[in-house]
């Protein structure tokens, strides 16, 4: 749906890194759209250089259908890749991920997979700027959340009344 929605995405690249099941069908999209020029496909690649394209794009996104409970209740990771990064994020209006844009304001939420939804949605962050400086400086707050420092503190709580 987001490929499709590229269609009415102004002054955008769609950027895809990775493989999987969905590839070549969505490849095939892209080409039956005449969508070349705005949807890039790369191979996956190692997390260090995966952390430099996302520095570089203006909206990371992430949108899980809610087609079974582990969709329902995920929380991808991509997600907080995106906020460490100080990258608006555009998600699925799932249970998880509401949970951090409630809190955190960190951009927006779909509330459909219609492609120009998405696409609406898309254009309505790459040019609202003063929301943007907002997402962005939330997100940028929230890392300090986000961390392995205080995840730590949970793990050592959980497993020290077992040691």
């Amino acid at each position: 749906e987001a490929v499709e929605g590229m269609q009415y995405v102004n002054g955008a690249v769609l950027l895809i890194i990775g493989d999987g099941d969905i590839l070549e069908k969505v490849k095939r999209s892209v080409q039956e759209l005449k969508l070349g020029e705005k949807v890039i496909f790369r191979k996956k690649v190692p997390f260090s250089e995966l952390k430099q394209y996302t520095a570089n794009a203006s909206i990371g996104i992430s949108l899980d259908k809610d087609t079974n409970i582990n969709y329902r209740y995920s929380l991808p990771n991509k997600i907080f890749d995106y906020v460490h990064a100080g990258i608006p994020v555009l998600a699925s209006n799932l249970v998880e991920i509401r949970k951090i844009f409630s809190k955190h304001d960190i951009g927006e939420m779909i509330e459909s997979h219609v492609p120009r939804h998405i696409a609406g949605k898309m254009n309505a962050m790459l040019s609202d700027g003063e929301r943007y400086k907002v997402w962005k400086s939330n997100c940028l707050a929230a890392s300090k959340e986000f961390c392995w420092e205080n995840e730590e503190k949970v793990l050592a709580g959980i497993y020290s009344p077992l040691l």
